[in-house]
């Protein structure tokens, strides 16, 4: 087999734990991947997949051919039913239970996994988060996958080295100028 030939002397980079970005998980996990972004308990990833279920539904709905086809379906649905015996019904629609209960609107949901809240409106334009919490986990997600992406290849391996370099002659700066500094004088007593 041999080494790999992408890194120098084979050496490969190992994620560091991080904390799931679903909202509400919040689990510390040793990710597998560098592009991990979720712990793998099979319950916070069966809640994702719903969110994102759920997060493609709403933005199906705002659609114009999907608002169509569904004015088409309700249409022949009256007709069937107004063409059919009417027998007096005295049940009453139970209301939606469940999951149902709480996504079934249309309106779009929050960007954060997991986060099945409405985004604020500010002024004419509508934000993909619901509140700050959400907008900056996000974020720093995003943030750190680039930032791996970067360090990957070797103009960002290089800045990466000079950024040591220079962190280490500031400490070392630091270290000589508190060592040439004069004892601070005693307070007079």
């Amino acid at each position: 087999m041999g080494q790999r030939h992408d890194k120098p002397n084979g050496r490969r980079r190992r994620p560091r734990a991080r904390i799931c970005l679903r909202q509400g998980c919040g689990q510390k996990y040793q990710p597998q991947r560098w592009n991990q972004r979720y712990c793998q308990d099979a319950e916070c990833l069966r809640l994702v997949r719903r969110w994102q279920a759920a997060r493609r539904q709403a933005k199906r709905r705002q659609q114009q051919e999907a608002k169509a086809k569904h004015a088409q379906a309700e249409r022949t649905r009256r007709q069937r039913s107004s063409s059919l015996p009417q027998t007096p019904k005295t049940t009453e629609v139970a209301p939606a239970r469940g999951h149902a209960a709480k996504i079934l609107s249309s309106t779009p949901v929050c960007a954060r996994p997991g986060c099945h809240e409405p985004p604020v409106k500010r002024g004419r334009n509508q934000a993909c988060y619901c509140c700050p919490t959400c907008r900056q986990a996000v974020r720093r997600v995003l943030d750190r996958e680039r930032k791996w992406q970067w360090r990957g290849t070797f103009r960002g391996r290089r800045a990466r080295e000079q950024e040591y370099r220079a962190a280490r002659a500031r400490r070392c700066q630091l270290q000589h100028d508190s060592a040439r500094a004069p004892p601070p004088p005693s307070p007079p007593g």
